[in-house]
């Protein structure tokens, strides 16, 4: 094999800590998966510093958090940070959407997005957001990101 070769985009999923919620995480991982990424689906309830310690060892192209319980917006902006301020500056610079019920108050809650923008997301998507969008984000996020790599990827 040539130490240059092609590759699928990768793409750790992921909720936040406090989420225990797997069907909306199976779900993504089909949809990613049938639009040919290459997914890690971590799992329900994971720690802020498991997730950043994955995203340090299998340096994805991009990191897609999913949460339905409506607490998302404290978790993700908690992890966001740390996520942003690691030392590590591949760490730090990994592409991240947030997306699913992301406060108690649905759509109640609009300037959510922004904030979470303005925290470190690159993209945000709250209740009633188009899903066509979804694809379209993470395409621009995960642009000139996957298919030259080294012989150690």
């Amino acid at each position: 094999m040539s130490p240059i070769q092609s590759r699928a985009t990768r793409v750790l999923l992921s909720t936040v800590s406090s989420d225990s919620h797997t069907w909306n995480l199976v779900f993504l991982q089909l949809l990613l998966e049938e639009r040919g990424y290459e997914v890690t689906n971590l799992g329900p309830c994971v720690p802020d510093a498991e997730l950043i310690e994955q995203v340090r060892v299998q340096r994805p192209d991009a990191v897609v958090i999913s949460s339905v319980n409506g607490h998302g917006h404290i978790d993700g902006r908690r992890l966001i940070r740390k996520l942003r301020e690691d030392g590590d500056e591949a760490v730090a610079a990994v592409p991240v959407m947030i997306g699913g019920k992301l406060g108690i108050q649905g759509t109640a809650q609009p300037q959510l997005a922004d904030e979470l923008v303005a925290e470190g997301f690159d993209a945000v998507f709250t209740d009633g957001a188009d899903p066509a969008e979804f694809s379209v984000a993470l395409q621009r996020m995960t642009a000139g990101r996957a298919g030259i790599t080294g012989a150690a990827a």
